[in-house]
């Protein structure tokens, strides 16, 4: 009988893929250009990076300096942090990120959620949540920093696509999804076949248009500083496929409202 999508969350996904999860998360030349974004934006921190997976940010954050902590729904992906080279100086635990489950009264001059990771909270609602949460642990001066992909409304022909993510001489990596507009929802099943045999990596997400991120940041009393196209800065347009988005707490009545560059 087949397992139904719903319900299955964020941390049944990293569970399942924490082994195979570095070999398929971005290039060595996005995570550097991140990582030097991101230390310019912490200033002295401290930082806090919602899904934090592995630790492919957090953990040249903290080499960098700064005083990271990362959360996770995945027990899974915290151990395989905390294995790694310099996993130690990062302080992570187990918990939802719409909750913001941060150390006791800590306020962060970062906070980050990566690599179209707020879309794996699986509703408007617990989004909205999240960025409310976010705002309260902001410091002054703080930023939350959000990159996600633009939805597309051309791939999903028929409400589904099919496509070879990765070809090698002894693999193919499929993806399958099912999209749903009305819920603006994917449910996706990644297939790895090997020698060894077929591996199958279920995942939902609930994606989001940034003018509905942005209004979101309204909701919580943050508001849209910059958006750029990629960790370049480049500019944010029409033809740009992923944005990064920075939000901040306005200044106060008086206060100069002039945004950074």
């Amino acid at each position: 009988m087949a397992i139904p999508m719903e319900g299955y969350d964020s941390r049944a996904y990293g569970d399942a893929v924490a082994d195979l999860y570095d070999d398929w998360s971005p290039g060595v030349l996005t995570t550097t250009e991140c990582v030097e974004r991101l230390v310019e934006l912490a200033g002295t921190g401290p930082v806090l990076e919602l899904g934090v997976g592995t630790g492919r940010l957090a953990i040249p954050l903290a080499g960098a300096g700064l005083t990271v902590e990362g959360i996770d729904s995945s027990a899974a992906m915290l151990e395989r942090l905390a294995a790694k080279p310099g996993g130690g100086a990062v302080a992570t635990r187990v918990g939802d990120m719409a909750d913001v489950d941060a150390a006791a009264d800590a306020r962060y001059a970062l906070v980050l959620v990566a690599a179209d990771t707020l879309f794996m909270l699986p509703s408007q609602d617990e989004q909205v949540r999240c960025f409310a949460n976010v705002a309260r642990r902001l410091r002054t001066g703080g930023v939350f920093v959000v990159e996600a992909f633009v939805p597309d409304r051309t791939r999903h022909a028929g409400g589904q696509d099919v496509v070879a993510r990765r070809v090698s001489a002894d693999s193919l990596l499929l993806g399958a999804t099912l999209h749903d507009p009305v819920r603006q929802r994917l449910d996706a099943q990644q297939v790895l076949l090997t020698p060894a045999g077929i591996r199958m990596v279920p995942g939902s997400l609930r994606y989001a248009w940034p003018a509905e991120l942005d209004l979101m940041a309204r909701l919580a009393g943050l508001r849209l500083r910059e958006r750029w196209g990629g960790w370049r800065r480049q500019p944010f347009t029409a033809d740009s496929r992923s944005h990064v988005s920075l939000y901040e707490i306005p200044p106060a009545a008086g206060q100069s409202g002039v945004r950074s560059r």
